[in-house]
């Protein structure tokens, strides 16, 4: 293949283009905020899943109170019945010393019921810091998220907007360069190679190897209108550049 030197001058700098983008592609892909943000929104989940169970459990212990406060107050009036006609007249000793006993056993159940009231209540106060604790953590994740989100967004656009410019100057030396040798500089590029190197001294400007002392010998009785390639690494070798 046969090319101007000019134009194989400018696939250099269509070489200089493209390494820029792809580094812009790597560090769109590698930015801090995207584990930053994977961290924040972990974060998040777990925050809402501690809230979950301790509204769940607050939940439970709601209904525990208001089960127990229900039997605690039927107790204080079977008592408050029996006092009652314990107090009154016409009842025999029989009767009385059952009312009695009976009274003996609401007391019992009474205090058995007060005793679980006060342990549960403690508890239900427990789970309300805990809620309250895993409200306020959900709150500081979400707005980490927010604030990440936003860092994440500027990076992206101010890599983006260098990502054009690149653009715009790859097509314009697209346009410039001849069919043949664009192509062939393409098939180098997108194998995952660099595309072309410009021979210095005698190394190769793609790979940075030093190449063999024949080859060069020969590359220099070469035209320059002649498209010569890399013997290590395959680039278009851009001499006098």
């Amino acid at each position: 293949m046969k090319a101007a030197p000019a134009a194989q001058a400018t696939l250099l700098r269509l070489a200089e283009v493209d390494a820029e983008i792809g580094r812009l592609v790597h560090q769109r892909t590698n930015l801090a905020e995207h584990q930053q943000l994977a961290e924040a929104e972990q974060r998040v989940r777990d925050a809402r899943d501690a809230v979950v169970r301790a509204e769940t459990r607050a939940g439970d212990l709601d209904r525990d109170i208001t089960r127990i406060e229900r039997d605690v107050e039927g107790v204080r009036s079977r008592t408050e019945r029996d006092r009652s006609l314990l107090s009154g007249s016409g009842i025999g000793a029989r009767q009385a010393t059952e009312l009695q006993h009976e009274l003996d056993t609401l007391a019992r159940r009474q205090g058995v019921l007060e005793d679980e009231q006060l342990g549960v209540m403690e508890e239900r106060e427990a789970v309300g810091a805990e809620l309250g604790h895993a409200t306020a953590e959900l709150g500081s994740a979400e707005e980490q998220v927010t604030e990440v989100t936003g860092r994440r967004d500027t990076a992206e656009a101010d890599i983006e907007a260098s990502r054009a410019g690149r653009d715009r100057a790859r097509a314009g030396f697209v346009e410039s360069l001849p069919q043949d040798l664009l192509a062939d500089y393409e098939r180098i590029r997108t194998s995952g190679r660099v595309g072309a190197g410009a021979l210095r001294e005698s190394r190769c400007g793609a790979c940075r190897l030093e190449l063999d002392r024949t080859f060069l010998s020969q590359l220099r009785s070469t035209p320059a209108e002649e498209v010569a390639h890399c013997e290590e690494c395959g680039a278009i070798l851009v001499r006098g550049a």
